[in-house]
């Protein structure tokens, strides 16, 4: 059983995570949280490297749903805009939203995978369910709770150091 605070993988964008690398490592589903990993809180425009990314991967045969905690419409709208299928209000770290998803796409848990930017909803959400958890580099912590946040995961991020899923 591995520990529920640590990921499985750990990579410093979303964008590392290539169709052909997901393929090889099992995963079918991936499941993806949105603010600080898609975009950041303050904004819904995400890069050029994101829109490129969230393209290559609707159109890669590795499905991907966003699994936020999110009650803003802002998700939904932003789903909407690159067909990217959601489920807000998931509750991570409890499995609600994963276990939703789950259902809805119906592949065994051993080929699927949360990738979020935060250990103790994301990591801790997607381990508690049984899926594989990806940890991502937070795009921009631009407020003091944010911060506190990264600090308090600090020895959960070094314990991942050698966990890199990408090079």
């Amino acid at each position: 059983m591995r520990f529920p605070l640590l990921p499985m993988w750990k990579v410093d964008s979303i964008t590392e995570l290539t169709p052909a690398i997901l393929e090889e490592k099992g995963i079918r589903l991936l499941m993806l949280d949105f603010d600080n990993t898609i975009v950041p809180y303050a904004t819904n425009a995400p890069t050029r490297e994101m829109a490129a990314w969230l393209q290559t991967m609707t159109d890669s045969s590795v499905e991907i749903c966003v699994v936020s905690n999110s009650k803003k419409n802002r998700v939904k709208i932003f789903c909407d805009q690159y067909g990217i299928p959601c489920i807000t209000h998931a509750k991570k770290p409890g499995t609600k939203g994963i276990r939703e998803c789950l259902s809805r796409y119906g592949l065994p848990k051993e080929n699927c995978a949360l990738a979020g930017d935060q250990i103790y909803t994301d990591v801790l959400g997607g381990n508690s369910a049984g899926v594989q958890s990806i940890l991502v580099k937070a795009i921009h912590n631009h407020n003091f709770w944010l911060k506190a946040r990264g600090v308090l995961e600090l020895p959960w991020r070094a314990a991942a150091c050698k966990r890199r899923i990408a090079p």
